[in-house]
């Protein structure tokens, strides 16, 4: 629980991380005070949005009082996803009751590179199982409701990420994204979330590449400044790299965003790769964003790519399922018992038994699909600069609809090839994509707007958020958690 003595001090939620930095770089509060703060937020909104899965406060504490490194970012306080990463001495359970013991030996390196910032991470949020939906629910720790609407969903599977940052325990919190995990929550929390490119991120020390290249790893953040200085902080080479992303073009993301954005070309696409439909709401929302980016001199034009969505959707559900798979198999070899179908949700055990089933030629058409796709569209990006698009076909989806244990297979079938028709293709090909939050419904629900860039240019897009966020604040709009 928190320190007492630090109950009565009120959240910083007017702060981003680098403000937060700043107080404590000029004395006016400690780290060990905004770390309860944070706590004390965090205790206090939980039981209404449950996006905690693991405390680890006094890890924070000890972290703290061991001297925290004097990085950029110094003691800020910050949340990891309980997936993807591990924080020596404690449980990573991935969003799963078949991972609730697996406590880790050391740091990840990703891990390395927060603390290095000055970071102190005092909790986990939650995922759903293994990542594989774009809702936060699951048989280990319930639902995860979204604090703009308590009915409806805050997106996933980094959707306690968002959950956090968009309530206020947090400025910005750690995230990861094989198919839209950090882009889906930050459109339905209203936030800023960078998908890096592939080779970015490092993602070790177990792995360099999950789900063969398609998930990387950043953040959800308030600004967009936040995640440019928190990429600067931790992209780059890890031990087993097969090759990482180019640098910026100053040499810091951040630097970039005092850089003149010329005038970029813009692709506008408003009809879903498989064709299926687009909400109303969604389709005006990329208008008023392409209107907006006109207004700044930028010019738009409606196209969209040649792509064969039937190889890309095949090609991604058989190295998903075949992950799955093998994280289950290796878990069980782990504990020394296998997995059972009662310790996993449905849709995680269906997508187990079929991915032991695939073959070699599946993976490697996947890889085949995946690489004429980024042909297609390194191609494209010779005639336009960006792409927008909208981060998700429909606002955000009530509860009970995307979770992994369905009660109508069919119903979440349908449900779940729908709702992100677009994220994906950005992890098949390894390009840069954000979602910016620049839309909110009559009835006050998030929508976020995608552009995706080439490969290795986060730069330019970094560039555009930031002006989009000049010509369009959104760090005044915030939910009211009654």
């Amino acid at each position: 629980m928190p320190d007492a003595a630090f109950a009565n001090i009120a959240p910083f939620a007017e702060y981003d991380g680098l403000g937060l930095a700043d107080l404590v770089r000029r004395k006016e509060i400690s780290p060990a005070e905004l770390l309860s703060s944070a706590m004390t937020h965090a205790e206090a909104v939980n039981p209404k949005i449950n996006c905690i899965a693991h405390r680890h406060y006094d890890e924070a504490r000890a972290q703290i009082a061991s001297g925290l490194a004097p990085g950029v970012f110094h003691g800020v306080p910050f949340v990891i996803k309980d997936l993807g990463v591990e924080l020596a001495n404690t449980v990573t359970s991935s969003g799963s009751l078949a991972f609730n013991d697996q406590k880790a030996a050391a740091d990840s390196e990703l891990v390395v590179r927060y603390k290095r910032a000055g970071l102190v991470i005092f909790a986990k949020s939650t995922t759903p199982e293994l990542g594989l939906t774009l809702t936060t629910e699951s048989k280990a720790f319930g639902m995860t409701r979204n604090p703009w609407n308590l009915e409806r969903s805050v997106g996933g599977s980094s959707g306690g990420a968002a959950a956090a940052v968009a309530s206020g325990i947090v400025p910005m919190a750690h995230a990861s994204d094989g198919g839209g995990s950090i882009r889906v929550p930050a459109s339905c929390a209203g936030l800023f979330g960078l998908k890096p490119s592939r080779g970015r991120m490092p993602l070790g020390p177990a792995m360099t590449e999950p789900w063969l290249g398609l998930a990387t790893a950043h953040a959800v953040t308030r600004s967009v400044r936040d995640s440019a200085a928190l990429l600067d902080a931790t992209w780059g080479l890890q031990f087993g790299s097969r090759y990482s992303a180019p640098p910026p073009p100053s040499g810091s993301f951040l630097q970039e965003l005092d850089q003149a954005q010329g005038t970029l070309r813009i692709a506008l696409l408003l009809t879903s790769p498989t064709g299926s439909a687009i909400d109303p709401e969604c389709i005006a929302a990329a208008r008023a964003c392409a209107r907006l980016c006109e207004s700044l001199g930028h010019r738009v034009e409606e196209a969209s790519p040649a792509l064969d969505a039937a190889a890309l959707n095949a090609g991604f559900l058989a190295v998903v399922k075949m992950s799955v798979a093998q994280a289950l198999r290796d878990r069980g070899a782990q504990r020394g018992r296998p997995v059972s179908p009662e310790e996993v949700e449905t849709v995680t055990w269906i997508f187990a038994d079929q991915g032991a089933k695939a073959t070699a030629l599946m993976i490697a058409d996947a890889n085949a699909a995946f690489q004429v796709a980024a042909t297609a569209m390194g191609h494209f990006l010779t005639r336009f600069d960006v792409l927008l698009s909208p981060t998700l076909a429909k606002p955000p989806a009530k509860l009970g609809i995307l979770g992994l244990s369905p009660v109508d297979w069919a119903v979440f079938t349908k449900e779940v090839t729908t709702y992100s028709p677009f994220t994906a293709l950005a992890n098949m090909t390894g390009q840069p994509s954000m979602s910016v939050p620049l839309h909110w419904t009559p009835d006050g629900l998030p929508v976020g707007l995608m552009f995706t860039g080439r490969y290795g240019e986060e730069a330019q897009l970094l560039r555009l958020a930031a002006q989009l966020e000049r010509a369009q604040p959104w760090a005044q709009k915030r939910p009211t958690l009654s």
